[in-house]
C-alpha cells in the first residue's frame, strides 16, 4: 500500500495583531497576567476560515511546485465552517480552481492530525495527492468580554500537500481518540459562544497528550530520546511545558508558536510545522512527533520522518 510524504507547506495569518495590551484596555487584565498563565504576547485577528484557507493551501501548493491541476482531493480541518453548508472545504477547492473531492474534518484542536490521518487513507486506497488544511477563526466564536477565552484565541491557516509515495513513507505511526462525555469542558453551541473549563481540559489535556504522544512512540518504535522535534497543538505554553515534561522531551526540542499566534486551533500544528521549517530546525530524517486535543474531546498524534 502507498506511503505518504509531505510535499509542500504554506501558512496565512491575518494580518491585524492584537496585543495583551490591546485586551487590557477592555478586560480585568494585563500582558504580564496573560503572559505568565499562557505564554502568549499577541495574536491575529481577522478574515474568514475560507479565506485564510485559500491564501495558506494557494501557498503550500506554490512551495510544492503544483497547480491546481495536480491536487485530486481538499481535506479542511475546522471547527469555525463559513456556514453548515456547504462545507467550507468546497469554497476553499472552488477558490483554488481544483477539481476532485472536498470536506471538512470537524475533531476541533486535533483536527490537522485527524486530516492527516484521513489524507493517508485516501492514499492507500489510490487516491492522489490531498491538499490537507487546518484554518480556524475562534475570534468570530469567542465573547470578547469573557476574559477567560478571549486572551486565548487567535485566526489562522496552515497547509500542507500529502503525496502518495511507494512504500511506507514519512507516517511511521498515528492514533486518534475521543471522549464524547467530556464535551461539556470545551464547546460552543449553534449561535453561542466558545466555553472552555480551563482549569479541568488542563488537567485532562496534559494526560491524553501524554498517552496518546507515548502510544504514538511505542508504535513508531521509538522512544522520546528518538523525537528530534515535539510539535504540539499550541493552547497553553503551561501545557506544553508540562507534557514535555512528562514525555522526557525538553523543551528546546519543541516548536513553540503562540506567544505570537495564541490558540488557533485547527492551525496550531501547521502553524507551529511551518515556523519550525523555515528556522531550518527540520532537516531530512528528522523524526516528528505531532500531538494535539480539542473539544469533543479528542486527542490525536502522529509520528513523522521528514522527507522519507
Amino acid at each position: 500500500m502507498p506511503g505518504i510524504t509531505v510535499k509542500g507547506w504554506g501558512i496565512a495569518v491575518p494580518d491585524k495583531v492584537v496585543t495583551n495590551d490591546d485586551l487590557s484596555v477592555s478586560l480585568d487584565t494585563s500582558d504580564a497576567w496573560i503572559t505568565e498563565r499562557t505564554g502568549i504576547r499577541e495574536r491575529r485577528i481577522g478574515g474568514t476560515t475560507s479565506e485564510l484557507a485559500t491564501e495558506a493551501g494557494r501557498r503550500a501548493m506554490d512551495q510544492a511546485g503544483l497547480g491546481a491541476g495536480d491536487i485530486d482531493v481538499v481535506v479542511l480541518a475546522t471547527t469555525t465552517p463559513d456556514a453548515l453548508v456547504p462545507g467550507t472545504a468546497a469554497t476553499v477547492q472552488d477558490a483554488l480552481g481544483i477539481d476532485g473531492g472536498a470536506f471538512d474534518v470537524n475533531a476541533a484542536c486535533s483536527g490537522f492530525v485527524y486530516g492527516l490521518v484521513v489524507s493517508a487513507g485516501l492514499a492507500a486506497i489510490g487516491s492522489g495527492r490531498v491538499l490537507l488544511i487546518g484554518a480556524d477563526t475562534l475570534s468570530r466564536i469567542t465573547d470578547w468580554d469573557d476574559r477567560s477565552v478571549a486572551i486565548l484565541v487567535g485566526d489562522g491557516a496552515g497547509a500542507v500537500v500529502i503525496e502518495p509515495v511507494e512504500g511506507p513513507g514519512d507516517l511511521l505511526s498515528w492514533n486518534i481518540h475521543a471522549d464524547g462525555s467530556l464535551r461539556h469542558l470545551l464547546k460552543c453551541d449553534h449561535g453561542g459562544y466558545l466555553y472552555m473549563d480551563g482549569k479541568e481540559i488542563f488537567r485532562k489535556a496534559v494526560r491524553v497528550v501524554v498517552d496518546s504522544a507515548a502510544e504514538a512512540l511505542a508504535d513508531a518504535g521509538l522512544t522520546a530520546d528518538d523525537v528530534d522535534l515535539l510539535v504540539p497543538h499550541q493552547a497553553n505554553l503551561r501545557i506544553i511545558q508540562a507534557a514535555c515534561q512528562r514525555l522526557g522531551i525538553p523543551e528546546e526540542r519543541t516548536s513553540v508558536v503562540i506567544d505570537r499566534y495564541g490558540n488557533t486551533s485547527s492551525a496550531s500544528i501547521p502553524l507551529a510545522l511551518d515556523d519550525a521549517l523555515q528556522r531550518g530546525r527540520i532537516t531530512p530524517g528528522d523524526r516528528l512527533l505531532l500531538t494535539g486535543f480539542g473539544g469533543g474531546m479528542t486527542w490525536a498524534s502522529a509520528v513523522l520522518r521528514w522527507g522519507g
